[in-house]
């Protein structure tokens, strides 16, 4: 299937509205060094500057959201520990609604570590306590009705699971951040979501297929979702009417790749929330994980309205 680029006669208006979104998954700590090269070996690094941000894909997602003007409420686990009121209070300054966060006496919060490169790559470490209740019967799935799309990634999949089964049933835009996990968990979560939005890795290991495109076609075959994969630089394809579309990379200097990912999806949900066009609609996410991947700092780096309808005027032809 040779792929259709996406229309790029003019840039897709940023919407202006306020949707009611719902994202459910991970928050953590993040500590981030910067350094010139990622290690290769044992030894001792330097690092030039440190940022500690509260991170995770979903709460990374809902913060990008909540700064073009969304109302974002995280459904999350955390520990009822000063990690726990950190992160919760670090999204909240975000403009995240972090009522619905479950805190659980006796658990650690998640603590990751993060190292990035001069290129903008970066090594990533995070911890969750295997301990961390699984459940997810506590969640006030009322909301989902009242929701205009909603976004869940793999670290929870029984909240996930919850989540995205409950939006489709209410007619919601279902969205998976299909990154890295067991097979089974990412086709078991992609088959409940309307768009199922998957990185590289997780597209290689849910399909088997080593090609992006080899693997696009296979998972549109296996799921009854739109199917895209992200290519970090080279931009995004997605099937669209039994035809695959790409938008392509921004040219951008790279600083830090930390939370592009989630930054896309979370603008993703946010136009697909306001029946953006689904090609302006992954046009805005592209455009806005290139923004995010010029500043340091992981989400910091997400834009605003204004930000990002800056550089879709400037980068258009």
């Amino acid at each position: 299937m040779a792929p259709r680029m996406a229309d790029t006669a003019s840039p897709p208006l940023v919407p202006d509205g306020r949707p009611r979104l719902l994202f459910c998954g991970s928050s953590t700590l993040d500590t981030i060094f910067r350094v010139d090269v990622l290690p290769s070996g044992p030894g001792k690094l330097l690092p030039k500057a440190m940022a500690v941000v509260a991170h995770g894909m979903a709460a990374s997602a809902a913060a990008a959201a909540a700064r073009l003007g969304a109302e974002a409420i995280l459904f999350s686990r955390l520990g009822d520990d000063d990690v726990g009121r950190r992160i919760c209070d670090e999204l909240t300054r975000a403009g995240v609604d972090c009522q619905s966060v479950g805190r659980f006496p006796g658990i650690a919060s998640p603590l990751c570590t993060v190292i990035v490169d001069d290129q903008g790559e970066r090594l990533v470490l995070p911890y969750y306590d295997p301990a961390l209740p699984s459940d997810a019967a506590w969640l006030p799935l009322h909301l989902v009705p009242g929701a205009d799309a909603v976004l869940a990634d793999v670290r929870w999949p029984d909240g996930a699971a919850a989540l995205l089964d409950a939006a489709r049933a209410a007619g919601r835009p279902a969205v998976l951040d299909a990154d890295i996990g067991p097979r089974d968990v990412l086709l078991d979560l992609a088959r409940r979501a309307t768009h199922a939005v998957f990185s590289e890795p997780g597209a290689r290991i849910a399909s088997g297929k080593a090609e992006a495109s080899d693997a696009l076609d296979w998972l549109s075959l296996h799921l009854n979702a739109v199917v895209a994969i992200t290519l970090g630089e080279r931009g995004c394809l997605w099937v669209e009417a039994d035809q695959l579309r790409h938008v392509p990379g921004h040219p951008v200097r790279a600083v830090d790749t930390l939370a592009a990912g989630d930054v896309f999806h979370g603008v993703l949900t946010w136009a697909l929330a306001q029946q953006v066009p689904l090609g302006d609609a992954m046009a805005l996410a592209n455009a806005a994980g290139a923004i995010k991947c010029q500043v340091f700092g992981g989400r910091l780096g997400a834009p605003t309205r204004e930000d990002l309808q800056r550089f879709l005027e400037a980068a258009a032809p």
